[in-house]
């Protein structure tokens, strides 16, 4: 067993990634991401790290100091599709600058799928789709610059793009990639930001699929280092094994190649033919997803949970405000998918908000953690520099609510204590306020900053312990809530939002729930009264498990039932936990 830090760490794993099978290519509308687990392989933890001290090196070259914060700007996919050529582009990088959205950070401009040829040309490079792009590639990066803006290029680490260029990876069969030739190409062009999709990735005899992506990706990674211009590598590899226990392994290692990556399912599209179509659902299915993953993430490596599609049509106002906070609070990147000159002013003022895109941008890059979860309301706390938090209150429901949200159920427990409130869609402030009360309209999210006074004290590790219901890992369209709590005094139910499903984490690595402490006892899992027994401490490891430090076994769940504690196995769903994460300084 690898050594240990004190507390509920996060260790470290980096070992066999056992065969998944390919996803399908993506389609011109939505291009939903489907991968089935098969052979299940063992996973040797070796580093242990601190809770946030995620101790990724850098992939080399200059491309990470362009990465904190987030990345902001624009992609054609989620609107356009297939259907984007170099007019859909330079009209949407006018408006980013004419709307102001360039000025409040929307600095990038991506162009994603279908620019590119079906075969190179005979010195082997890339070709633009002349009747699309007719002065090419190095032309339009021109243009996009001239107007003060960042160019980005989509290719794909397989022998093909999904929807049908010339990918950069080994061919079929067998042969000589194309990433480094590739690399230079785009550096030569001005490109700024490389996505790298994974459709058609090669899969060679005897190698599973999981390991064939990763060669692929650490080739890229190692192109792009090896060229002079500083190119930001977007990694799409953890999306095509989502649902699968690839998925956490895959997640572990593309945070040593890349500064960001895509994490699962893509965000709905705009379909012409069905305007009003609603995209609400999709949004909070990648919402829920990548609110889990906030143990991979550190400032300089993001969580990419897809598009901000906030202001296009299928989502409301209301709709649009939580998209924006809720990614903010997650530290995601912020990459419009709009048709950006036909946004409302009132999509404009939410989407250019600087309070909250504040939050996004905030210098310790932390992810939120879900205090508590009910059918009809999520509330998270995100760190921020200088003694503040951010605190955001999302209303999944059907009916308008009217929330007061007290600082101890913020973590903070000191007498008396008082918190300095803003409201960053109205700017409204309160001094010494008491409680945070507000009204939250339909599908809404509130935002504060706070600052809590002397009389609160730090804030405790606390919150809910979920895990993602493995049977729902698939259908983003009918799932709403696909997460469930772990509930005293040891069961896994659907999340109330009730007393019993909150825990706070301790120093040694307690759970403690209703002033007692969850202990291994023979091969269950329950609360007792707290005795410091080594059976009641637990390690949180990298991968989403409670591994018991006196026995070394897995905290598992089912679906619905009693807590077990279970030889550990390769990532299966039953021992995957999202734990509070620390509030302290990283």
């Amino acid at each position: 067993m690898p050594p240990v830090v004190r507390g509920i760490g996060m260790a470290q794993a980096d070992g066999p990634t056992p065969p998944n099978t390919k996803p399908p290519c993506r389609e011109p509308s939505d291009r939903p991401i489907v991968v089935a687990a098969l052979t299940a392989g063992i996973l040797v933890l070796t580093t242990i790290l601190a809770p946030r001290a995620l101790a990724t090196p850098p992939r080399g070259g200059a491309g990470a100091a362009l990465t904190v914060p987030p990345p902001m700007g624009w992609n054609d996919w989620a609107h356009y599709q297939c259907r984007v050529d170099a007019r859909v582009v330079l009209a949407n990088a006018r408006a980013l600058v004419k709307t102001g959205l360039a000025a409040r950070g929307y600095k990038l401009v991506v162009v994603d799928d279908c620019w590119m040829r079906k075969h190179r040309n005979r010195e082997g490079d890339l070709r633009a789709n002349r009747r699309k792009f007719p002065a090419g590639m190095r032309a339009l990066a021109r243009s996009v610059r001239r107007l003060g803006l960042k160019f980005g290029i989509y290719e794909d680490a397989g022998y093909a793009t999904c929807g049908g260029g010339a990918g950069s990876g080994t061919p079929p069969g067998g042969g000589r990639a194309h990433f480094l030739a590739d690399a230079r190409l785009f550096a030569s062009w001005g490109v700024d930001y490389l996505k790298l999709d994974g459709c058609h990735v090669f899969v060679p005899p005897g190698v599973s699929p999981a390991a064939a992506y990763r060669t692929a990706y650490r080739a890229a990674s190692r192109a792009l280092a090896h060229v002079a211009r500083p190119i930001i590598f977007e990694e799409s590899a953890p999306a095509y094994f989502q649902g699968s226990p690839e998925w956490y392994d895959v997640l572990n290692w593309v945070r040593r190649y890349g500064e960001l990556w895509r994490t699962g399912s893509d965000i709905a599209t705009y379909d012409p033919r069905d305007p009003r179509r609603s995209r609400w659902a999709s949004v909070m299915w990648n919402y829920d997803y990548n609110l889990e993953l906030g143990r991979f993430q550190a400032p300089g490596r993001w969580d990419d949970p897809d598009m901000i599609i906030g202001g296009d049509p299928g989502l409301t106002r209301a709709e649009t405000r939580s998209q924006l906070a809720l990614w903010s609070m997650m530290s995601a990147p912020l990459i419009l998918g709009s048709d950006v000159a036909r946004l409302s002013a009132a999509s404009i003022r939410i989407l250019g908000n600087r309070a909250v895109l504040a939050v996004d941008q905030d210098p310790l890059g932390r992810m939120a953690t879900l205090l508590e979860r009910s059918p009809s309301e999520d509330l998270l706390i995100k760190p921020l520099v200088n003694g503040r938090y951010a605190i955001a209150l999302l209303n999944r429901g059907s009916r308008p609510l009217r929330v007061r949200v007290h600082p101890e159920r913020l973590g903070f427990g000191g007498a008396g204590c008082r918190l300095d409130a803003v409201d960053l869609w109205t700017g409204v402030r309160h001094r010494a306020a008491r409680a945070l009360v507000a009204r939250v309209g339909v599908h809404d999210t509130v935002i504060w900053s706070v600052r809590p006074d002397r009389r609160c004290g730090p804030p405790a590790r606390v919150g809910v312990i979920t895990r993602i219901r493995p049977h729902l890992a698939r259908n983003q369209r009918t799932a709403e809530m696909y997460t469930r709590c772990l509930t005293a005094p040891g069961r896994v139910a659907n999340c109330t939002g009730g007393a019993s499903q909150s825990w706070r984490v301790l120093a040694d690595g307690a759970l403690r729930s209703g002033g007692k402490c969850l202990a291994e006892i023979g091969a269950a899992a329950r609360l007792q009264a707290c005795t410091a027994s080594l059976f009641e401490r637990w390690r949180y490891t990298i991968l989403g498990r409670l591994v018991n430090r006196a026995t070394r076994r897995c905290l598992t769940g089912p679906v619905n039932g009693p807590l077990a504690v279970e030889r550990c196995g390769h990532n299966p769903a039953s021992q995957i936990w999202s734990v509070p994460l620390p509030l302290g300084a990283p």
